[in-house]
């Protein structure tokens, strides 16, 4: 598969495809941690991302498929073998199509498109410093596509476990996603389910992470844990210095009345 982790599409024995990224992918072993944090956060405030599951790869299956392997340079390497994260595929092979870009003109069959207002509330809290990715698919039968995020490998800054917050990070590279946002209400109801989310959902989804996708250094899982709690309560600042910049991404934002009554 496309990409900096150097994923892999793969069938596991639930009878389902996964783009799967394992522990010796070039970017960090983390990619694998922040992946499932993210992407079970943002499935619980009822954003569209891939189920993902921890998935086993034998040392048999990696010794005996030779495409199975990692590019370092000039070189490779075989990809390694254990615990590795499957995001499952949004379509079997024959059920439909998947695009990862869509013209201007198409967005108006995307079914779901205020939902990237609330996939860049989640992007701000949690410091992705990544571009926003997407795929957009259809079954076969259907007129309309559906907006899947994909890839929140870079959410907490990568392997750095760090929120260096920065108005243009974490967003689509295209304003036309963002065309129906209008005021804070676009927002709704994820940037809400942000705010007020219990924290002991965020520690039970933190449970879930294999210790050896950070070292078992949980300590440190337990920091970031924790500025994230405290981090709910910045989101809209976030969101709003990306407002503001130079870039303009909502340029149907309607400036709030004042209304001023004579007594």
């Amino acid at each position: 598969m496309r990409g900096g982790a150097q994923s892999h599409l793969m069938f596991a024995d639930d009878g389902h495809y996964y783009v799967v990224k394992f522990q010796n992918n070039p970017q960090h072993i983390r990619v694998l941690a922040n992946e499932l944090l993210a992407t079970r956060i943002a499935e619980r405030v009822g954003l569209p991302v891939p189920i993902m599951e921890v998935l086993e790869v034998s040392s048999w299956l990696i010794e005996n498929t030779p495409d199975l392997r990692i590019r370092v340079g000039s070189s490779s390497v075989p990809c390694r073998h254990g615990l590795a994260l499957g995001a499952r595929f949004v379509l079997g092979p024959l059920e439909g199509q998947v695009f990862d870009y869509l013209p201007a003109s198409a967005l108006d069959r995307v079914r779901n498109l205020d939902a990237f207002a609330g996939m860049l509330a989640l992007d701000k809290w949690t410091c992705n410093t990544n571009g926003r990715q997407a795929v957009f698919w259809k079954k076969t039968r259907d007129k309309k596509y559906t907006a899947t995020f994909v890839d929140q490998g870079y959410c907490f800054n990568a392997g750095e476990w760090s929120y260096p917050d920065s108005p243009l990070r974490g967003v689509y590279p295209r304003n036309e996603v963002y065309a129906e946002v209008r005021g804070w209400e676009s927002f709704e109801p994820w940037l809400s389910r942000i705010e007020n989310i219990d924290p002991a959902v965020l520690w039970e989804i933190a449970e879930t992470v294999p210790p050896e996708w950070y070292g078992s250094a949980l300590d440190e899982l337990e920091r970031l844990i924790e500025e994230l709690i405290k981090r709910r309560r910045v989101v809209r600042d976030l969101i709003d210095t990306f407002r503001t910049s130079s870039r303009d991404p909502f340029q149907n934002w309607e400036a709030q009345a004042i209304r001023a009554e004579a007594y």
